[in-house]
């Protein structure tokens, strides 16, 4: 199994929007990214609008839409 450390990655708030846009255009979002939006969400302040696009991405991976890659 895989270091179980990838998912101790932290995410800059002003990187949420860019990496938002990376994963519509590409169509996925890597599995360290994954953990770091989750991570984002449990432990940051973050504004309304960064929580917002947060829970949008997931809900793509949920839904299908968006893939989750393990690629590092």
């Amino acid at each position: 199994m895989k270091d179980s450390n990838f998912c101790q990655i932290s995410l800059l708030e002003s990187a949420i929007s860019e990496l938002f846009a990376e994963a519509i255009q590409k169509g996925h979002i890597t599995l360290p990214e994954s953990c770091g939006l989750v991570a984002a969400l449990l432990t940051h302040s973050l504004s309304e609008d960064e929580r917002d696009l947060i829970n949008r991405l997931l809900y793509a991976v949920r839904r299908g839409r968006l893939k989750v890659v393990d690629e590092h």
